[in-house]
């Protein structure tokens, strides 16, 4: 089940596609304010967004450029009344993979919907970002704006769990299973404690780095 943003101040516009996808077994979350998506955005990823230019509260090209800086590979498409040749150009310069003019048949949306889908297929992005700080799983690698940071294994895997998890509370218990205990490594309960101060110090103790008294750990963006 496809789960899709839509982000759509016409409630009626908003509401015909989102009863049609769902009647395609898609889940689908209407989003009538920018800041309202860009909230949900830094909380959770969707496998698709669409997006309306035209917005109370700001523009669709800005808010695909704001997408693309923190999740390059996030499949997205708009959907507007602006069918001008400049319009499109912008459109596809800020980021977006497909560009549908209003009006427009909902079996036509569906189609470029499942046709992106089958593109981007269920891989998932090789950058993670948190704020300035910033993870490529191609490359194993961490940075801190453009200077790269050096961990050893333990505070990789942590920062990545970590990462993939943004704005979720992660136990110490399952930290300690994921790191060690799924190698064989069994540790005392201290080793974390070190380890996720080690990785606060090397990763300049970030205010995003959140420590959840007596549960554990979460990272999420500062707003």
């Amino acid at each position: 089940m496809p789960d899709i943003y839509y982000v759509e101040d016409d409630a009626a516009i908003a509401c015909a596609v989102k009863e049609y996808l769902e009647q395609k077994n898609c889940r689908v979350t209407v989003f009538d304010r920018i800041e309202t998506a860009r909230r949900k955005l830094l909380l959770e990823l969707p496998d698709l967004t669409l997006v309306d230019w035209n917005m109370p509260d700001g523009r669709g090209d800005a808010l695909c450029r704001w997408i693309r800086e923190r999740q390059p590979e996030l499949p997205l498409i708009f959907l507007t009344v602006r069918g001008d040749s400049r319009d499109v150009v912008s459109g596809f310069q800020s980021g977006a993979d497909d560009y549908v003019v209003k009006p427009f048949e909902l079996e036509v949306l569906y189609s470029r919907i499942q046709a992106l889908l089958r593109r981007t297929g269920g891989r998932r992005p090789a950058r993670l970002c948190c704020g300035d700080l910033a993870l490529d799983r191609e490359r194993m690698a961490v940075f801190r704006g453009s200077r790269e940071i050096s961990l050893s294994q333990p505070e990789y895997q942590l920062f990545q769990i970590l990462m993939e998890n943004k704005g979720r509370t992660m136990t110490r218990a399952r930290l300690l299973e994921q790191i060690w205990d799924s190698s064989g490594s069994f540790v005392n309960d201290n080793t974390l404690t070190v380890t996720m101060k080690r990785l606060r110090e090397k990763l300049g103790n970030p205010a995003s780095l959140k420590t959840v008294r007596s549960f554990g750990y979460r990272l999420e963006d500062i707003l």
